[in-house]
Protein backbone atom coordinates (compact mmCIF):
# COMPACT_ATOMS: atom_id res chain seq x y z
CA UNK A 1 0.00 0.00 0.00
CA UNK A 2 1.71 3.33 -0.98
CA UNK A 3 0.98 6.31 1.21
CA UNK A 4 0.02 9.23 -1.38
CA UNK A 5 -0.79 11.90 1.63
CA UNK A 6 -0.29 12.12 4.98
CA UNK A 7 -2.23 14.90 7.58
CA UNK A 8 -0.40 16.23 9.86
CA UNK A 9 -2.07 18.18 12.51
CA UNK A 10 -1.57 18.60 16.55
CA UNK A 11 -2.28 15.81 18.62
CA UNK A 12 -4.91 18.36 20.60
CA UNK A 13 -6.67 19.54 17.33
CA UNK A 14 -7.90 15.57 16.88
CA UNK A 15 -11.22 15.04 18.05
CA UNK A 16 -12.53 18.96 18.09
CA UNK A 17 -16.01 19.15 16.87
CA UNK A 18 -15.81 20.30 12.55
CA UNK A 19 -16.44 24.49 12.37
CA UNK A 20 -18.68 25.59 9.42
CA UNK A 21 -19.43 29.29 7.92
CA UNK A 22 -21.06 30.80 5.14
CA UNK A 23 -19.27 31.77 2.06
CA UNK A 24 -20.86 32.84 -1.72
CA UNK A 25 -22.33 30.20 -3.95
CA UNK A 26 -20.19 29.04 -6.26
CA UNK A 27 -20.93 27.91 -10.51
CA UNK A 28 -19.45 24.99 -10.69
CA UNK A 29 -20.92 23.60 -14.05
CA UNK A 30 -23.13 25.12 -16.58
CA UNK A 31 -25.19 23.72 -19.21
CA UNK A 32 -26.26 26.53 -21.43
CA UNK A 33 -29.94 25.28 -23.56
CA UNK A 34 -29.42 24.21 -26.80
CA UNK A 35 -32.57 25.11 -28.99
CA UNK A 36 -31.86 22.75 -31.89
CA UNK A 37 -33.31 19.83 -29.20
CA UNK A 38 -36.61 21.41 -29.23
CA UNK A 39 -37.84 19.60 -31.81
CA UNK A 40 -37.03 16.27 -29.92
CA UNK A 41 -38.74 17.59 -26.53
CA UNK A 42 -42.25 15.44 -25.30
CA UNK A 43 -44.80 16.61 -23.13
CA UNK A 44 -45.30 13.87 -20.45
CA UNK A 45 -48.61 13.79 -19.18
CA UNK A 46 -49.96 13.11 -16.62
CA UNK A 47 -46.92 13.91 -14.59
CA UNK A 48 -46.35 11.77 -11.49
CA UNK A 49 -44.41 13.04 -8.51
CA UNK A 50 -44.16 12.39 -4.70
CA UNK A 51 -42.70 14.07 -1.88
CA UNK A 52 -41.60 11.49 0.82
CA UNK A 53 -43.05 12.85 4.26
CA UNK A 54 -41.18 9.64 6.99
CA UNK A 55 -38.06 10.78 8.24
CA UNK A 56 -35.16 8.69 7.46
CA UNK A 57 -34.25 5.66 9.10
CA UNK A 58 -30.96 3.39 8.99
CA UNK A 59 -30.63 -0.42 8.84
CA UNK A 60 -27.97 -2.02 10.81
CA UNK A 61 -27.39 -5.79 11.92
CA UNK A 62 -25.63 -7.74 13.99
CA UNK A 63 -24.83 -11.48 14.13
CA UNK A 64 -24.50 -12.23 17.59
CA UNK A 65 -23.21 -15.62 18.97
CA UNK A 66 -25.66 -18.30 19.54
CA UNK A 67 -26.01 -19.07 23.06
CA UNK A 68 -26.81 -23.16 23.48
CA UNK A 69 -29.49 -23.69 26.22
CA UNK A 70 -29.12 -27.11 28.29
CA UNK A 71 -31.97 -27.73 30.62
CA UNK A 72 -30.86 -29.72 34.32
CA UNK A 73 -32.99 -30.82 37.05
CA UNK A 74 -32.41 -33.04 40.21
CA UNK A 75 -34.92 -35.78 41.19
CA UNK A 76 -34.00 -36.72 44.92
CA UNK A 77 -35.59 -39.73 45.75
CA UNK A 78 -33.96 -40.92 48.90
CA UNK A 79 -30.80 -38.93 50.34
CA UNK A 80 -29.00 -39.13 53.42
CA UNK A 81 -27.10 -42.86 52.46
CA UNK A 82 -23.17 -42.85 51.73
CA UNK A 83 -22.22 -43.77 48.57
CA UNK A 84 -20.88 -47.40 49.69
CA UNK A 85 -24.68 -48.19 50.58
CA UNK A 86 -27.83 -49.10 48.34
CA UNK A 87 -30.92 -47.91 49.82
CA UNK A 88 -33.19 -50.62 47.86
CA UNK A 89 -30.64 -53.41 49.83
CA UNK A 90 -32.90 -53.85 53.27
CA UNK A 91 -29.95 -55.88 55.11
CA UNK A 92 -27.12 -52.77 54.47
CA UNK A 93 -29.59 -50.17 55.47
CA UNK A 94 -30.47 -52.02 58.58
CA UNK A 95 -26.38 -52.93 59.47
CA UNK A 96 -25.96 -48.68 58.80
CA UNK A 97 -29.11 -47.45 61.03
CA UNK A 98 -28.13 -49.67 63.82
CA UNK A 99 -24.82 -48.15 63.41
CA UNK A 100 -25.76 -44.28 63.76
CA UNK A 101 -28.33 -45.18 66.29
CA UNK A 102 -25.33 -45.58 68.67
CA UNK A 103 -23.94 -42.51 67.84
CA UNK A 104 -24.14 -39.75 70.85
CA UNK A 105 -25.09 -37.12 68.82
CA UNK A 106 -27.98 -38.96 67.36
CA UNK A 107 -30.45 -38.93 70.74
CA UNK A 108 -28.95 -35.22 70.81
CA UNK A 109 -30.18 -34.47 67.28
CA UNK A 110 -33.14 -36.44 67.53
CA UNK A 111 -34.72 -35.28 70.70
CA UNK A 112 -33.88 -31.19 69.64
CA UNK A 113 -35.60 -31.80 66.31
CA UNK A 114 -38.48 -34.02 68.11
CA UNK A 115 -40.34 -30.40 69.18
CA UNK A 116 -40.12 -28.68 65.73
CA UNK A 117 -41.27 -32.65 64.18
CA UNK A 118 -44.26 -32.44 66.92
CA UNK A 119 -45.67 -29.04 65.63
CA UNK A 120 -45.67 -29.59 62.11
CA UNK A 121 -47.19 -32.83 63.02
CA UNK A 122 -49.95 -31.19 64.76
CA UNK A 123 -50.31 -28.62 61.95
CA UNK A 124 -50.78 -31.51 59.78
CA UNK A 125 -53.22 -33.02 61.69
CA UNK A 126 -55.71 -30.13 61.81
CA UNK A 127 -55.96 -29.72 58.24
CA UNK A 128 -54.36 -31.84 55.17
CA UNK A 129 -52.82 -29.92 52.76
CA UNK A 130 -51.94 -32.30 50.03
CA UNK A 131 -55.59 -33.78 50.43
CA UNK A 132 -57.43 -34.79 46.97
CA UNK A 133 -60.85 -33.76 46.93
CA UNK A 134 -61.88 -35.25 43.46
CA UNK A 135 -59.98 -38.38 43.74
CA UNK A 136 -62.80 -40.83 42.93
CA UNK A 137 -64.03 -38.77 40.27
CA UNK A 138 -61.11 -38.78 38.71
CA UNK A 139 -61.06 -42.64 39.02
CA UNK A 140 -64.09 -42.85 37.38
CA UNK A 141 -63.25 -41.04 34.09
CA UNK A 142 -60.22 -43.03 34.17
CA UNK A 143 -62.31 -46.04 34.10
CA UNK A 144 -65.05 -45.21 32.13
CA UNK A 145 -63.04 -43.36 28.84
CA UNK A 146 -64.03 -45.11 26.11
CA UNK A 147 -61.08 -47.11 23.45
CA UNK A 148 -60.04 -44.26 21.32
CA UNK A 149 -57.15 -43.25 18.91
CA UNK A 150 -55.53 -40.02 18.41
CA UNK A 151 -53.44 -40.47 15.22
CA UNK A 152 -50.34 -38.86 14.36
CA UNK A 153 -49.13 -40.27 11.04
CA UNK A 154 -51.45 -40.98 8.61
CA UNK A 155 -49.68 -44.01 7.00
CA UNK A 156 -48.84 -45.83 9.88
CA UNK A 157 -52.67 -46.54 9.74
CA UNK A 158 -53.26 -46.69 13.46
CA UNK A 159 -56.68 -47.42 14.57
CA UNK A 160 -55.94 -48.04 17.83
CA UNK A 161 -55.33 -45.98 22.00
CA UNK A 162 -51.84 -45.42 20.20
CA UNK A 163 -50.05 -42.34 19.06
CA UNK A 164 -46.72 -42.99 17.29
CA UNK A 165 -44.41 -40.89 18.56
CA UNK A 166 -40.94 -41.46 17.22
CA UNK A 167 -40.11 -44.11 13.91
CA UNK A 168 -36.11 -44.64 13.51
CA UNK A 169 -34.16 -46.93 11.09
CA UNK A 170 -30.92 -48.35 11.41
CA UNK A 171 -28.49 -45.48 9.44
CA UNK A 172 -26.50 -48.31 7.33
CA UNK A 173 -27.82 -49.44 4.14
CA UNK A 174 -27.57 -52.88 4.70
CA UNK A 175 -30.73 -54.05 6.78
CA UNK A 176 -29.85 -55.24 10.44
CA UNK A 177 -32.26 -56.70 13.44
CA UNK A 178 -32.76 -54.28 16.24
CA UNK A 179 -32.29 -57.24 18.56
CA UNK A 180 -32.57 -55.44 22.14
CA UNK A 181 -33.61 -52.38 23.63
CA UNK A 182 -32.56 -50.48 26.93
CA UNK A 183 -34.05 -47.39 28.23
CA UNK A 184 -32.31 -44.87 29.85
CA UNK A 185 -32.43 -45.53 33.53
CA UNK A 186 -32.61 -41.55 34.64
CA UNK A 187 -34.27 -39.50 32.05
CA UNK A 188 -35.99 -41.91 29.63
CA UNK A 189 -35.25 -39.93 26.72
CA UNK A 190 -32.18 -41.87 25.32
CA UNK A 191 -32.49 -45.32 23.80
CA UNK A 192 -29.79 -47.83 23.22
CA UNK A 193 -30.10 -50.00 20.31
CA UNK A 194 -28.15 -53.14 19.84
CA UNK A 195 -28.23 -53.98 15.92
CA UNK A 196 -27.12 -57.56 14.06
CA UNK A 197 -28.03 -59.91 11.73
CA UNK A 198 -29.11 -62.95 13.24
CA UNK A 199 -29.55 -65.06 10.15
CA UNK A 200 -27.10 -67.69 9.79
CA UNK A 201 -24.88 -66.98 7.27
CA UNK A 202 -25.93 -63.88 6.47
CA UNK A 203 -23.48 -61.46 7.72
CA UNK A 204 -22.15 -59.75 4.78
CA UNK A 205 -18.61 -58.21 4.39
CA UNK A 206 -19.84 -54.66 4.09
CA UNK A 207 -22.00 -55.11 7.10
CA UNK A 208 -21.55 -52.87 10.03
CA UNK A 209 -21.30 -53.71 13.61
CA UNK A 210 -22.14 -50.24 14.94
CA UNK A 211 -24.98 -49.65 17.40
CA UNK A 212 -26.72 -46.62 18.72
CA UNK A 213 -27.70 -44.45 21.52
CA UNK A 214 -30.68 -42.42 20.37
CA UNK A 215 -31.79 -38.87 21.93
CA UNK A 216 -35.35 -38.62 21.55
CA UNK A 217 -35.00 -35.12 21.30
CA UNK A 218 -32.80 -34.93 18.28
CA UNK A 219 -33.82 -38.13 16.20
CA UNK A 220 -32.36 -37.17 13.41
CA UNK A 221 -29.10 -38.67 13.97
CA UNK A 222 -28.07 -41.36 17.01
CA UNK A 223 -26.06 -39.42 19.74
CA UNK A 224 -23.75 -41.66 19.83
CA UNK A 225 -22.12 -44.54 17.93
CA UNK A 226 -21.23 -47.73 19.94
CA UNK A 227 -18.17 -49.39 17.75
CA UNK A 228 -18.00 -53.04 19.16
CA UNK A 229 -15.66 -55.48 17.64
CA UNK A 230 -18.38 -57.85 16.68
CA UNK A 231 -22.08 -57.12 16.55
CA UNK A 232 -23.81 -56.90 19.47
CA UNK A 233 -26.92 -59.24 20.44
CA UNK A 234 -27.63 -57.51 23.87
CA UNK A 235 -27.37 -53.87 25.44
CA UNK A 236 -28.21 -52.61 29.05
CA UNK A 237 -28.01 -49.58 30.86
CA UNK A 238 -26.08 -49.81 34.18
CA UNK A 239 -29.56 -48.89 36.84
CA UNK A 240 -26.88 -47.02 39.09
CA UNK A 241 -24.21 -45.21 36.42
CA UNK A 242 -26.24 -44.72 33.93
CA UNK A 243 -23.14 -43.52 31.17
CA UNK A 244 -22.18 -46.98 31.70
CA UNK A 245 -23.80 -49.62 29.18
CA UNK A 246 -22.23 -53.50 28.97
CA UNK A 247 -23.45 -55.61 25.49
CA UNK A 248 -22.95 -59.02 24.89
CA UNK A 249 -21.13 -59.57 20.88
CA UNK A 250 -21.91 -61.89 18.20
CA UNK A 251 -18.97 -63.87 18.74
CA UNK A 252 -19.50 -64.10 21.96
CA UNK A 253 -17.68 -61.53 23.73
CA UNK A 254 -18.68 -58.97 26.46
CA UNK A 255 -17.99 -55.41 26.37
CA UNK A 256 -18.84 -52.06 28.30
CA UNK A 257 -19.16 -48.87 27.24
CA UNK A 258 -18.79 -45.41 28.79
CA UNK A 259 -20.14 -42.98 27.13
CA UNK A 260 -17.99 -40.32 28.52
CA UNK A 261 -15.34 -41.70 26.65
CA UNK A 262 -16.61 -41.92 23.77
CA UNK A 263 -18.04 -44.69 21.04
CA UNK A 264 -15.24 -47.55 21.43
CA UNK A 265 -15.72 -50.21 24.33
CA UNK A 266 -13.60 -49.78 27.32
CA UNK A 267 -12.49 -53.07 27.95
CA UNK A 268 -13.72 -56.45 25.89
CA UNK A 269 -13.47 -59.35 27.66
CA UNK A 270 -10.87 -62.42 25.53
CA UNK A 271 -12.23 -64.43 22.90
CA UNK A 272 -11.37 -67.90 24.85
CA UNK A 273 -12.59 -67.22 28.12
CA UNK A 274 -16.19 -65.74 26.37
CA UNK A 275 -18.91 -67.58 24.73
CA UNK A 276 -18.58 -69.37 22.21
CA UNK A 277 -22.30 -68.55 20.88
CA UNK A 278 -24.10 -65.02 20.57
CA UNK A 279 -24.60 -64.07 23.62
CA UNK A 280 -28.84 -63.43 24.26
CA UNK A 281 -29.09 -62.33 27.28
CA UNK A 282 -26.79 -59.56 29.39
CA UNK A 283 -28.09 -58.48 33.11
CA UNK A 284 -26.80 -55.86 35.59
CA UNK A 285 -26.57 -57.58 39.07
CA UNK A 286 -27.22 -55.81 42.30
CA UNK A 287 -23.94 -55.05 43.74
CA UNK A 288 -22.06 -52.61 46.33
CA UNK A 289 -19.71 -51.68 43.44
CA UNK A 290 -22.35 -51.71 40.71
CA UNK A 291 -20.38 -53.58 38.18
CA UNK A 292 -21.09 -56.90 38.70
CA UNK A 293 -23.29 -58.61 35.46
CA UNK A 294 -24.18 -61.83 33.80
CA UNK A 295 -24.71 -63.75 30.87
CA UNK A 296 -25.90 -66.46 28.95
CA UNK A 297 -25.74 -68.09 25.50
CA UNK A 298 -26.93 -70.70 23.26
CA UNK A 299 -23.72 -72.28 24.15
CA UNK A 300 -24.94 -73.65 27.72
CA UNK A 301 -23.13 -71.43 29.61
CA UNK A 302 -23.69 -68.70 32.45
CA UNK A 303 -20.84 -66.52 33.14
CA UNK A 304 -20.55 -63.68 36.04
CA UNK A 305 -18.56 -61.03 35.35
CA UNK A 306 -17.04 -57.73 36.75
CA UNK A 307 -16.82 -55.14 34.46
CA UNK A 308 -13.26 -54.01 36.28
CA UNK A 309 -11.45 -57.24 35.51
CA UNK A 310 -12.95 -58.64 32.00
CA UNK A 311 -10.15 -60.94 31.21
CA UNK A 312 -11.87 -63.76 33.12
CA UNK A 313 -15.61 -64.24 34.52
CA UNK A 314 -15.62 -64.64 38.03
CA UNK A 315 -18.04 -67.48 37.97
CA UNK A 316 -19.45 -70.36 35.64
CA UNK A 317 -22.77 -71.99 35.48
CA UNK A 318 -23.61 -74.99 32.81
CA UNK A 319 -26.92 -75.28 32.17
CA UNK A 320 -27.28 -79.17 32.11
CA UNK A 321 -30.75 -80.19 33.57
CA UNK A 322 -29.64 -84.03 34.32
CA UNK A 323 -27.05 -82.16 36.97
CA UNK A 324 -24.18 -83.45 35.46
CA UNK A 325 -22.21 -80.09 34.58
CA UNK A 326 -21.49 -81.57 31.15
CA UNK A 327 -21.44 -78.59 28.67
CA UNK A 328 -22.15 -81.23 25.37
CA UNK A 329 -25.65 -82.04 27.42
CA UNK A 330 -26.53 -78.17 28.29
CA UNK A 331 -29.49 -76.09 26.72
CA UNK A 332 -29.14 -73.07 25.01
CA UNK A 333 -30.00 -70.05 26.82
CA UNK A 334 -32.42 -67.68 25.10
CA UNK A 335 -32.96 -64.95 27.31
CA UNK A 336 -32.26 -64.19 30.77
CA UNK A 337 -34.72 -63.13 33.79
CA UNK A 338 -33.30 -61.44 36.85
CA UNK A 339 -35.57 -59.66 39.94
CA UNK A 340 -33.34 -57.14 42.24
CA UNK A 341 -35.60 -58.40 45.00
CA UNK A 342 -34.56 -61.67 44.98
CA UNK A 343 -30.86 -61.21 44.54
CA UNK A 344 -29.73 -65.06 44.69
CA UNK A 345 -32.48 -66.51 42.41
CA UNK A 346 -32.32 -66.10 38.22
CA UNK A 347 -34.47 -68.05 35.34
CA UNK A 348 -33.37 -68.98 32.25
CA UNK A 349 -35.19 -69.53 29.39
CA UNK A 350 -33.85 -72.05 26.55
CA UNK A 351 -33.73 -73.19 23.02
CA UNK A 352 -35.92 -76.46 23.56
CA UNK A 353 -38.86 -74.48 24.90
CA UNK A 354 -37.53 -75.37 28.51
CA UNK A 355 -37.52 -72.51 31.64
CA UNK A 356 -34.92 -73.21 34.19
CA UNK A 357 -34.86 -71.76 37.60
CA UNK A 358 -31.65 -71.03 39.40
CA UNK A 359 -30.18 -70.05 42.54
CA UNK A 360 -26.60 -68.57 42.58
CA UNK A 361 -25.93 -69.30 46.13
CA UNK A 362 -26.20 -73.14 45.92
CA UNK A 363 -23.04 -74.70 47.43
CA UNK A 364 -22.62 -77.22 44.18
CA UNK A 365 -23.16 -76.39 40.79
CA UNK A 366 -25.96 -79.26 40.11
CA UNK A 367 -27.88 -77.38 43.03
CA UNK A 368 -27.83 -74.02 41.51
CA UNK A 369 -30.61 -75.54 39.40
CA UNK A 370 -33.20 -75.69 41.25
CA UNK A 371 -36.39 -76.43 38.85
CA UNK A 372 -37.92 -76.96 35.33
CA UNK A 373 -40.87 -75.93 33.71
CA UNK A 374 -41.79 -76.99 29.97
CA UNK A 375 -44.74 -75.53 28.43
CA UNK A 376 -43.63 -74.38 24.91
CA UNK A 377 -42.90 -76.16 21.59
CA UNK A 378 -39.39 -73.82 20.27
CA UNK A 379 -37.12 -71.52 22.06
CA UNK A 380 -38.80 -69.30 25.19
CA UNK A 381 -37.84 -66.13 23.42
CA UNK A 382 -39.24 -63.68 26.66
CA UNK A 383 -39.29 -64.31 30.07
CA UNK A 384 -40.22 -61.88 32.92
CA UNK A 385 -41.60 -61.72 36.53
CA UNK A 386 -44.62 -59.83 37.53
CA UNK A 387 -43.17 -56.42 38.81
CA UNK A 388 -46.12 -57.07 41.15
CA UNK A 389 -46.14 -60.45 41.83
CA UNK A 390 -42.63 -61.84 42.09
CA UNK A 391 -43.41 -65.53 41.86
CA UNK A 392 -45.59 -64.91 38.66
CA UNK A 393 -43.89 -65.21 35.88
CA UNK A 394 -44.60 -65.15 31.83
CA UNK A 395 -42.97 -66.87 29.01
CA UNK A 396 -43.57 -66.28 25.41
CA UNK A 397 -42.53 -68.71 22.83
CA UNK A 398 -43.98 -70.36 19.71
CA UNK A 399 -47.49 -69.34 19.19
CA UNK A 400 -48.32 -68.97 22.74
CA UNK A 401 -47.87 -66.91 25.84
CA UNK A 402 -47.76 -68.13 29.41
CA UNK A 403 -48.16 -67.27 32.53
CA UNK A 404 -46.35 -69.47 35.37
CA UNK A 405 -46.72 -69.60 39.23
CA UNK A 406 -43.39 -70.78 41.14
CA UNK A 407 -45.25 -73.58 42.65
CA UNK A 408 -46.81 -75.46 40.40
CA UNK A 409 -44.33 -76.97 38.06
CA UNK A 410 -46.24 -79.11 35.87
CA UNK A 411 -47.98 -76.31 34.06
CA UNK A 412 -49.30 -72.72 33.57
CA UNK A 413 -51.45 -71.31 35.25
CA UNK A 414 -52.76 -69.28 32.04
CA UNK A 415 -52.20 -69.12 28.88
CA UNK A 416 -52.99 -66.61 25.60
CA UNK A 417 -55.05 -68.36 22.65
CA UNK A 418 -52.56 -69.82 19.88
CA UNK A 419 -51.86 -67.26 17.24
CA UNK A 420 -50.93 -68.01 13.32
CA UNK A 421 -47.61 -66.10 13.56
CA UNK A 422 -45.07 -66.93 15.84
CA UNK A 423 -44.57 -64.64 18.84
CA UNK A 424 -41.45 -63.03 19.31
CA UNK A 425 -40.84 -60.63 22.57
CA UNK A 426 -43.44 -60.11 25.25
CA UNK A 427 -42.94 -57.75 28.89
CA UNK A 428 -45.24 -57.02 31.68
CA UNK A 429 -46.75 -53.36 32.15
CA UNK A 430 -44.75 -52.08 35.42
CA UNK A 431 -47.85 -50.25 36.47
CA UNK A 432 -50.95 -52.43 36.02
CA UNK A 433 -50.33 -56.12 37.26
CA UNK A 434 -52.89 -57.49 35.00
CA UNK A 435 -51.54 -56.02 31.50
CA UNK A 436 -48.64 -57.41 29.64
CA UNK A 437 -47.74 -56.74 25.92
CA UNK A 438 -46.69 -58.86 23.30
CA UNK A 439 -45.09 -58.93 19.82
CA UNK A 440 -46.18 -61.12 16.64
CA UNK A 441 -44.00 -62.09 13.67
CA UNK A 442 -46.76 -60.05 11.42
CA UNK A 443 -45.52 -56.80 12.81
CA UNK A 444 -48.63 -56.43 15.26
CA UNK A 445 -48.23 -55.69 19.31
CA UNK A 446 -51.03 -57.31 21.10
CA UNK A 447 -51.90 -55.63 24.59
CA UNK A 448 -53.68 -58.21 27.41
CA UNK A 449 -55.66 -57.31 29.95
CA UNK A 450 -56.68 -60.93 31.54
CA UNK A 451 -58.88 -58.67 33.81
CA UNK A 452 -61.11 -57.45 31.60
CA UNK A 453 -60.61 -60.08 28.67
CA UNK A 454 -59.08 -63.29 28.32
CA UNK A 455 -59.49 -64.86 25.22
CA UNK A 456 -58.51 -61.93 22.92
CA UNK A 457 -56.06 -59.23 23.56
CA UNK A 458 -57.52 -56.39 24.81
CA UNK A 459 -56.00 -54.16 21.84
CA UNK A 460 -54.01 -55.45 18.71
CA UNK A 461 -52.00 -52.99 16.60
CA UNK A 462 -49.90 -53.33 12.85
CA UNK A 463 -47.05 -51.60 14.13
CA UNK A 464 -45.05 -52.32 10.78
CA UNK A 465 -45.10 -55.03 7.93
CA UNK A 466 -42.11 -56.55 8.82
CA UNK A 467 -41.64 -59.31 11.96
CA UNK A 468 -41.36 -57.48 15.15
CA UNK A 469 -37.98 -58.39 16.86
CA UNK A 470 -37.63 -56.91 20.32
CA UNK A 471 -39.58 -55.32 23.31
CA UNK A 472 -39.37 -52.81 26.03
CA UNK A 473 -41.65 -50.79 28.14
CA UNK A 474 -40.32 -47.55 29.95
CA UNK A 475 -40.44 -47.58 33.49
CA UNK A 476 -43.63 -44.90 34.22
CA UNK A 477 -45.48 -47.73 31.78
CA UNK A 478 -47.09 -45.00 28.82
CA UNK A 479 -44.21 -45.84 26.39
CA UNK A 480 -43.48 -48.65 24.93
CA UNK A 481 -40.63 -49.05 22.21
CA UNK A 482 -40.62 -52.36 19.10
CA UNK A 483 -38.03 -53.47 17.01
CA UNK A 484 -38.17 -55.09 13.83
CA UNK A 485 -36.24 -57.14 11.95
CA UNK A 486 -35.10 -54.41 9.44
CA UNK A 487 -33.74 -52.40 12.09
CA UNK A 488 -36.91 -49.62 12.50
CA UNK A 489 -37.75 -49.10 16.14
CA UNK A 490 -40.96 -47.64 16.71
CA UNK A 491 -42.38 -45.60 20.04
CA UNK A 492 -45.93 -46.15 20.73
CA UNK A 493 -47.44 -43.38 23.47
CA UNK A 494 -50.05 -46.00 25.34
CA UNK A 495 -53.37 -44.05 26.56
CA UNK A 496 -53.86 -43.29 30.72
CA UNK A 497 -56.06 -46.24 30.58
CA UNK A 498 -53.70 -49.04 30.09
CA UNK A 499 -51.38 -47.17 32.33
CA UNK A 500 -53.35 -46.05 35.03
CA UNK A 501 -53.63 -48.67 38.17
CA UNK A 502 -57.64 -48.83 38.14
CA UNK A 503 -59.36 -49.57 41.40
CA UNK A 504 -58.49 -52.76 43.24
CA UNK A 505 -57.10 -54.06 40.44
CA UNK A 506 -54.10 -55.77 42.70
CA UNK A 507 -56.68 -56.94 44.74
CA UNK A 508 -59.07 -58.97 41.67
CA UNK A 509 -55.26 -59.78 39.85
CA UNK A 510 -54.47 -61.41 43.09
CA UNK A 511 -57.36 -63.07 43.56
CA UNK A 512 -57.15 -64.40 39.72
CA UNK A 513 -53.59 -65.98 40.52
CA UNK A 514 -54.38 -67.19 43.41
CA UNK A 515 -57.48 -69.31 41.94
CA UNK A 516 -55.74 -70.02 39.10
CA UNK A 517 -52.82 -71.78 40.91
CA UNK A 518 -55.25 -73.85 43.05
CA UNK A 519 -57.06 -74.96 40.01
CA UNK A 520 -53.63 -76.05 38.72
CA UNK A 521 -52.78 -77.71 41.91
CA UNK A 522 -55.97 -79.46 42.15
CA UNK A 523 -55.47 -80.56 38.38
CA UNK A 524 -51.92 -81.85 39.19
CA UNK A 525 -52.88 -83.73 42.11
CA UNK A 526 -55.93 -85.57 40.45
CA UNK A 527 -52.92 -86.21 37.41
CA UNK A 528 -50.89 -87.46 39.46
CA UNK A 529 -53.10 -89.88 41.34
CA UNK A 530 -54.60 -91.46 37.91
CA UNK A 531 -50.51 -91.61 36.71
CA UNK A 532 -50.22 -93.61 39.95
CA UNK A 533 -53.97 -95.76 39.38
CA UNK A 534 -52.24 -96.54 36.10
CA UNK A 535 -49.07 -97.58 36.54
CA UNK A 536 -50.48 -99.89 39.16
CA UNK A 537 -53.16 -101.77 36.77
CA UNK A 538 -50.21 -102.30 34.55
CA UNK A 539 -47.75 -103.82 37.24
CA UNK A 540 -51.22 -105.92 38.27
CA UNK A 541 -51.13 -106.92 34.56
CA UNK A 542 -47.55 -107.62 34.15
CA UNK A 543 -47.90 -110.27 36.85
CA UNK A 544 -51.34 -111.51 35.90
CA UNK A 545 -49.39 -112.24 32.99
CA UNK A 546 -46.17 -113.76 34.74
CA UNK A 547 -48.45 -116.13 37.15
CA UNK A 548 -50.86 -117.10 34.27
CA UNK A 549 -49.84 -120.82 32.58
CA UNK A 550 -48.43 -120.90 28.55
CA UNK A 551 -51.66 -121.83 26.59
CA UNK A 552 -51.75 -123.64 23.32
CA UNK A 553 -53.06 -122.60 20.37
CA UNK A 554 -56.20 -124.70 20.67
CA UNK A 555 -56.60 -123.70 23.66
CA UNK A 556 -56.63 -119.75 23.03
CA UNK A 557 -59.21 -120.45 19.74
CA UNK A 558 -61.80 -122.52 22.53
CA UNK A 559 -61.83 -119.58 24.87
CA UNK A 560 -62.33 -116.76 22.19
CA UNK A 561 -65.08 -119.33 20.70
CA UNK A 562 -66.94 -119.71 23.93
CA UNK A 563 -66.53 -115.49 25.04
CA UNK A 564 -67.55 -115.04 21.84
CA UNK A 565 -71.03 -116.48 22.44
CA UNK A 566 -71.72 -115.52 25.68
CA UNK A 567 -71.49 -112.18 24.01
CA UNK A 568 -74.19 -113.25 21.40
CA UNK A 569 -76.46 -115.30 23.91
CA UNK A 570 -76.23 -112.08 26.33
CA UNK A 571 -77.32 -109.78 23.88
CA UNK A 572 -80.29 -111.62 22.40
CA UNK A 573 -81.28 -112.09 26.01
CA UNK A 574 -81.32 -107.97 26.07
CA UNK A 575 -83.02 -107.64 22.98
CA UNK A 576 -86.15 -110.26 24.06
CA UNK A 577 -86.48 -108.78 27.55
CA UNK A 578 -87.30 -105.76 25.63
CA UNK A 579 -89.32 -106.63 23.42
CA UNK A 580 -91.36 -107.83 26.14
CA UNK A 581 -91.44 -104.76 27.90
CA UNK A 582 -93.25 -103.31 25.18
Amino acid sequence: MEIIYVYTRKRSEFGRPCSFSDRPAEVNVDIPPDPSMASSFILRNPVDSHVQHTSDMSEHEVNTERAEVESRGVNHVEGGWPKDINPQEVEQTIRFRKKVEKDENYVNTIVHLGTLMEHCVKQNNAINIYEEYFEEEEMVEVEDEPPSAKTVNVISKLTSFFDVLLSKRDPNVTERTATHLSWHPDTCKKLAVAYSSLEFQQNMKNMSFDSYIWDLENPNKPELVLRPSSPLVSLEYNPKDSHVLVGGCYNGQMAYWDTRKGGLPVEVSAVEVSHRDPVYGAIWLQSKTGTECFSASTDGQVLWWDIRKLSEPTEMLVLDITRKGLLENALGAVTLEFEPTMPTKFMVGTEQGIVIACNRKAKTPPEKITSTYSGHHGPVYALARNPFYPKIFMTVGDWTARIWSEEIKESSIMWTKYHLSYLTDGCWSTVRPAVFFTTRSDGTLDVWDFLFKQNDPSLSLKVCDEPLSSLRLQDNGCVVSCGSKLGTVTLLEISSGLCTLQRNEKMLATAMFERETKREKILEARHREMRLKERARLEGQESEVEERPVESPQEVLDRARKEFFEVIEAELQRQARAETQR
